[in-house]
This record gives structure tokens, C-alpha cells and sequence, in this order.
């Protein structure tokens, strides 16, 4: 299970490392791709493989299906780890989630958020507990 939060850097070319800790839990291949609210979402293969079932389980009548599996299955691009434990992150993925220097990486169970920290910051304001536990009453928390 991914847990955590991680502040890291992506490089002019675009390769970051990845934390240790993530690493250990995704293997030697593992997939990155376009996820919802404007980050990045790296699965490792198994995981992957079962979202893939998923989506092409659905119907191909259903539009919204069709949309789902190019945003997802289109977006998706195989990684591996260098020597140094960095991963390159393919431009269009970089472009699609506004990724600058500074990202956050977080570990929400199934999968990994890559996150550009600005982006992260404006979206993810956690400091209203009052709102939080309302949403987690609503989730059955």
C-alpha cells in the first residue's frame, strides 16, 4: 500500500527520483498516467494490469467508456527506474499536469499522486477539519 508524501524536483529533462519507499513497492516496471484533478497517477503492474481489465471491460456503445479508456489507457506510458533511482516522465504527461521543478508525490493506497506543488497546494487545502469529517461521515468513514 502506498502512504506518504514526498517533496521532490524534476530536472530539466525531466527525470525525478523516486522515493525509495515508493520504489521498493512498484518493481522494476511500473506505468504512469494522466489521472483526475490535473495530476499524474503511477500504478505498478498489477494494479495497472487490473485497471486495464477494468476499462476494457466496459461497453464500447457507452461514449463516456470510450472517453474514459483513451484518457486513461491513451495517456499511459511504461517507466523504469535508471541506476539512480530516477524516472523520465514523458513530456506530454509533464505538460498535462503542469509539472514544474517542484512536485509532491503521495501515496494513496492503490496508486501514487504526482502532483506539481503549486497546483497541489491550491487544490488540496486540508486545514478545515470541520469539512473533512463531514466528507468522511458522507463516505461512511
Amino acid at each position: 500500500m502506498f502512504t506518504g508524501e514526498f517533496n521532490h524536483t524534476i530536472d530539466t529533462k525531466g527525470r525525478m527520483i523516486v522515493p525509495n519507499k515508493f520504489r521498493n513497492l512498484l518493481g522494476d516496471s511500473f506505468v504512469v498516467s494522466k489521472s483526475l484533478d490535473g495530476c499524474l497517477s503511477i500504478y505498478d503492474k498489477s494494479k495497472w494490469d487490473e485497471l486495464e481489465k477494468k476499462l476494457n471491460s466496459l461497453p464500447f456503445t457507452d461514449k463516456r467508456a470510450r472517453e474514459l479508456k483513451r484518457f486513461i489507457l491513451g495517456s499511459g506510458s511504461v517507466c523504469e527506474t535508471d541506476k539512480q533511482g530516477r524516472i523520465l516522465i514523458p513530456m506530454p504527461l509533464r505538460k498535462s499536469a503542469n509539472l514544474n521543478q517542484n512536485v509532491i508525490l503521495i501515496g494513496v493506497g492503490d496508486h501514487i499522486e504526482l502532483w506539481d506543488e503549486e497546483m497541489f497546494n491550491k487544490n488540496n487545502d486540508f486545514s478545515d477539519y470541520e469539512k473533512m469529517a463531514e466528507n468522511m461521515e458522507g463516505l461512511n468513514i
